[in-house]
């Protein structure tokens, strides 16, 4: 069996998972803040859409490699 490895320019650079998910941990914590929050009924309308958007991207993410 040969060794594969990922080369280290190019577009394999912006598909590392750790910037990646750390992004769309940050949209669903946004997305929740926006569920909670008492202001805006403008925020509570999209909160929904963006914890659903940073979920799939979750998902998605999650098959980068390390």
């Amino acid at each position: 069996m040969s060794d594969v490895s990922i080369p280290k320019g190019g577009l394999s650079r912006w598909f590392r998972r750790s910037r990646w998910e750390t992004a769309a941990m940050t949209l669903i914590g946004g997305g929740i803040v926006m569920l909670v929050q008492p202001w805006s009924i403008d925020l509570y309308g999209y909160s929904f859409v963006t914890i659903l958007t940073g979920t799939l991207g979750f998902t998605i993410v999650s098959h980068f490699p390390e």
